[in-house]
Protein backbone atom coordinates (compact mmCIF):
# COMPACT_ATOMS: atom_id res chain seq x y z
CA UNK A 1 0.00 0.00 0.00
CA UNK A 2 3.01 2.37 0.98
CA UNK A 3 4.35 1.91 -3.04
CA UNK A 4 1.08 3.07 -4.14
CA UNK A 5 0.50 5.98 -2.18
CA UNK A 6 4.26 7.13 -2.72
CA UNK A 7 3.38 6.37 -6.61
CA UNK A 8 0.23 8.61 -6.88
CA UNK A 9 0.92 11.48 -4.88
CA UNK A 10 4.66 11.50 -6.69
CA UNK A 11 2.47 11.82 -10.00
CA UNK A 12 0.35 14.30 -8.46
CA UNK A 13 3.33 16.43 -7.56
CA UNK A 14 4.98 16.19 -11.03
CA UNK A 15 1.84 17.29 -12.65
CA UNK A 16 1.49 20.28 -10.30
CA UNK A 17 5.32 20.99 -11.19
CA UNK A 18 4.47 20.47 -14.47
CA UNK A 19 1.35 22.87 -14.28
CA UNK A 20 3.01 25.76 -12.98
CA UNK A 21 5.83 25.53 -15.28
CA UNK A 22 3.50 25.97 -17.97
CA UNK A 23 1.52 28.73 -16.57
CA UNK A 24 4.93 30.62 -14.98
CA UNK A 25 6.83 30.24 -17.94
CA UNK A 26 10.98 30.84 -16.70
CA UNK A 27 12.36 34.28 -18.12
CA UNK A 28 16.44 35.64 -17.67
CA UNK A 29 16.13 34.12 -14.12
CA UNK A 30 14.60 30.71 -12.99
CA UNK A 31 12.18 32.03 -11.14
CA UNK A 32 9.82 28.94 -11.21
CA UNK A 33 12.09 26.60 -10.59
CA UNK A 34 13.18 28.85 -7.57
CA UNK A 35 9.66 29.03 -6.49
CA UNK A 36 8.41 25.38 -7.13
CA UNK A 37 12.00 24.22 -4.96
CA UNK A 38 11.19 26.79 -2.03
CA UNK A 39 7.68 26.28 -2.29
CA UNK A 40 8.27 22.20 -1.75
CA UNK A 41 10.74 22.98 1.26
CA UNK A 42 7.70 24.73 2.67
CA UNK A 43 5.79 21.77 2.25
CA UNK A 44 8.17 19.09 3.84
CA UNK A 45 9.05 21.01 6.62
CA UNK A 46 5.07 21.32 7.29
CA UNK A 47 4.58 18.13 6.67
CA UNK A 48 7.60 16.71 9.07
CA UNK A 49 6.15 19.08 11.67
CA UNK A 50 2.69 18.45 11.51
CA UNK A 51 3.17 15.28 11.04
CA UNK A 52 5.19 15.42 14.31
CA UNK A 53 2.46 17.45 16.12
CA UNK A 54 -0.92 14.78 15.17
CA UNK A 55 1.52 11.69 14.65
CA UNK A 56 0.43 10.68 11.64
CA UNK A 57 0.51 7.27 10.24
CA UNK A 58 4.55 6.46 8.08
CA UNK A 59 2.22 5.77 4.98
CA UNK A 60 0.64 9.16 5.33
CA UNK A 61 3.81 11.20 6.08
CA UNK A 62 5.75 9.41 2.70
CA UNK A 63 2.80 9.71 0.44
CA UNK A 64 3.20 13.90 1.28
CA UNK A 65 6.92 14.18 1.78
CA UNK A 66 8.55 11.48 -0.30
CA UNK A 67 5.40 11.35 -3.38
CA UNK A 68 4.57 14.63 -3.44
CA UNK A 69 6.85 16.69 -2.08
CA UNK A 70 9.88 14.65 -4.46
CA UNK A 71 7.36 14.64 -7.28
CA UNK A 72 7.26 18.45 -7.06
CA UNK A 73 10.57 19.84 -6.30
CA UNK A 74 13.42 19.22 -8.39
CA UNK A 75 16.93 19.03 -8.10
CA UNK A 76 17.85 17.93 -11.42
CA UNK A 77 16.28 21.01 -13.22
CA UNK A 78 17.71 22.95 -10.61
CA UNK A 79 20.98 21.72 -11.57
CA UNK A 80 20.36 21.57 -15.99
CA UNK A 81 19.58 25.42 -15.07
CA UNK A 82 22.58 26.66 -13.21
CA UNK A 83 24.81 24.81 -15.88
CA UNK A 84 22.85 26.56 -18.48
CA UNK A 85 24.07 29.93 -16.75
CA UNK A 86 27.13 28.94 -15.89
CA UNK A 87 27.76 27.88 -19.42
CA UNK A 88 26.23 30.84 -20.45
CA UNK A 89 28.86 33.37 -18.74
CA UNK A 90 26.38 34.26 -16.42
CA UNK A 91 28.03 33.93 -13.39
CA UNK A 92 26.43 36.54 -10.96
CA UNK A 93 23.12 35.22 -12.15
CA UNK A 94 24.36 31.76 -11.66
CA UNK A 95 25.48 32.26 -8.05
CA UNK A 96 22.53 33.77 -7.27
CA UNK A 97 20.16 31.26 -7.95
CA UNK A 98 22.22 28.72 -6.35
CA UNK A 99 23.14 30.22 -3.22
CA UNK A 100 19.14 31.55 -3.03
CA UNK A 101 17.79 28.16 -3.88
CA UNK A 102 20.10 26.82 -1.15
CA UNK A 103 19.29 29.19 1.47
CA UNK A 104 15.78 30.07 0.60
CA UNK A 105 15.02 26.20 0.39
CA UNK A 106 16.15 25.56 3.59
CA UNK A 107 14.84 28.67 5.30
CA UNK A 108 11.50 27.62 4.06
CA UNK A 109 11.85 24.24 5.44
CA UNK A 110 12.81 25.42 8.48
CA UNK A 111 10.04 28.04 9.12
CA UNK A 112 7.28 25.40 8.15
CA UNK A 113 8.79 22.50 10.50
CA UNK A 114 8.61 24.99 13.40
CA UNK A 115 5.68 26.91 12.64
CA UNK A 116 3.94 23.54 12.30
CA UNK A 117 5.10 22.14 15.79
Amino acid sequence: MTYILIFLAGGLGSLLRYVIGLALPSSFFPWTTLGINVAGSFAIGLFGGLGARFGWSDNLNLALTVGLCGGFTTFSTFSKEALSLAAAGRWGVCSLYVIGSVVLGIAAAALAFLSAR
